[in-house]
């Protein structure tokens, strides 16, 4: 071993623990930073001295020869990645559902003094209040205004709910071309990484840039990430490209979004500009279904944001219908304004009191035909002080309706509303509940990845004191050769 290794071994401890210090100071400044994962610095044993071979000094054992810094590693468990994307779907979907539901609930307004079931009433007993007093023209009055204004409610909630889901379709085509910028900026980042490992860097950083932009992508639509490193020289520690996967609720792969090993990605077709994305069902447009790059995807049997908004918005369900959350709400809301107008119409008599056309749409449509409060047909006989047939148009919203499958318009009313509170009080007790996960798998991965500024503190000043005492070893070791250079024996003198 040569007289100066000494002074080399001490070399390489300074230059490793120093390593570890910009390490630290690395971690130190991204501390706040969105998605950044701790790194450390793994020390490694320099082959001992003298090697194994046939013409090795006859020595007893083997000398140290120090420490090097083998790689810089990005601290991260892809077993809670994966869990965290699992559950990030999930809550996404759900929260999406949640908040789609709340703002039909905000239209519909019940129970409230402004809401249909109190204008429903409000009219019922101005048709009372007329029954009691069929000459009185203030009651025939109160009755064609209160009619108006049950028309108007029904035009109300129905044009609001066409709105909100106007802003849903809006929303889908966002959502959509998130997730292709998403799957480009993914895929991009695979190259950069697979030509990096190649020659035997490790790309850390780009590792955080892409598993946030993978987080990301976990909101739209349940993935499966899987890990190739072929491409890397033996002995290399890394990442390497990931393949994403479209899968469904069970974990079942759908299609490839991404091949990270042939460098491939596949995009999302955007609604409305491919043929078959939409379709009209029972007068609404609803989404037929979504492509990757002309090939059908299930999402519906997938989680994610994408879900929630299509299940609110409105889609397809292959039996000629328009399913969904707002689509049925509107059905809803038509079939009863239908069954209303018809049935008070037929006991009405002419002129009829409601115009309406057709069952699709009728919510939107419905009007007062008459304009003015002596059309109103009080009596069942044509005497003036008769009331007989106000009554029978009272109970019209308490009668059994063939068009309401056997219901009458108030109970039928609140089997609507109570469904649309038990789905909402669903979709808010799943969205707490996914969200607590989703919080406990994140504060996990947190644990284990994130920066402690303590922690770094405490290695700082580890690593202060190693680089310390290696400059001190190097001190001694330059005494040493001093002493041996310059003070022993006499040539020269």
């Amino acid at each position: 071993m040569s007289t100066f290794h000494g002074l080399e071994m001490a070399r390489q401890a300074l230059s490793t623990q120093q390593s570890a210090l910009y390490t630290t100071g690395h971690n130190i400044a991204n501390a706040n930073t969105e998605g950044y994962s701790r790194q450390r610095v793994n020390f490694e044993t320099l082959s001992p001295y003298p090697s194994a071979s046939r013409n090795r000094p006859e020595i007893p054992g083997q000398m140290g020869t120090g420490v090097t810094a083998g790689s810089v590693q990005r601290v991260r468990d892809q077993f809670l990645d994966n869990q965290y994307r699992s559950e990030n779907s999930t809550s996404s979907y759900w929260s999406t559902r949640s908040e789609a539901l709340s703002r039909m609930e905000n239209i519909l307004n019940e129970p409230s003094e402004s809401g249909l079931s109190t204008t429903v009433d409000q009219f019922w007993q101005s048709l009372q209040d007329l029954a009691v007093n069929p000459e009185n023209s203030g009651a025939r009055s109160v009755v064609l205004q209160r009619g108006q204004a049950l028309a108007e409610t029904f035009n109300y909630m129905s044009e609001s709910l066409t709105n909100i889901r106007t802003d849903l379709k809006s929303q889908i085509d966002t959502t959509v071309k998130n997730a292709n910028t998403l799957i480009d900026g993914i895929n991009e980042i695979n190259q950069q990484v697979k030509h990096l490992e190649t020659h035997g860097y490790s790309a850390n950083d780009l590792y955080d840039r892409r598993d946030m932009m993978i987080d990301q992508l976990s909101e739209i639509v349940s993935i499966n990430v899987d890990y190739d490193t072929s491409h890397m020289p033996p002995n290399k520690t890394g990442d390497g490209v990931v393949s994403i996967n479209i899968v469904n609720e069970s974990g079942t792969e759908l299609t490839q979004l991404i091949d990270g090993v042939a460098g491939t990605a596949k995009y999302f077709d955007e609604p409305g500009k491919t043929t078959g994305n939409y379709t009209e069902e029972n007068g609404l447009e609803v989404i037929s279904g979504i492509t990757l790059e002309g090939e059908a995807v299930d999402i519906r049997a997938t989680e994610g944001s994408l879900k929630g908004l299509i299940d609110a918005y409105g889609y397809a369900d292959g039996e000629d219908t328009a399913a969904g959350d707002y689509p049925e709400m509107i059905s809803k809301l038509d079939d009863m304004a239908y069954a209303m107008a018809t049935a008070f119409n037929e006991v009405h008599g002419d002129p009829p009191f409601f115009e309406v056309d057709e069952q699709t749409g009728a919510a939107g449509s419905i009007s007062v035909a008459i304009t003015e409060g002596s059309e109103i047909n009080a009596s069942s006989d044509g005497g003036s002080g008769n009331g007989e047939n106000a009554l029978a148009l009272a109970a019209v919203f308490n009668a059994e309706n063939d068009v309401l499958d056997g219901a009458s318009v108030k109970s039928f009313y609140e089997s609507v509303i109570g469904d649309l509170g038990v789905t909402a009080e669903h979709a808010n007790k799943m969205t707490s509940n996914t969200g607590t996960l989703l919080a406990q798998v994140e504060n996990q991965r947190l644990s284990v990845s994130a920066v402690s500024l303590d922690e770094e503190m405490s290695n700082m000043i580890k690593f202060q004191h190693a680089y310390s005492a290696a400059a001190r070893s190097m001190t001694t070791m330059d005494e040493l050769l001093d002493k041996i250079i310059n003070n022993m024996g006499l040539v020269g003198r």
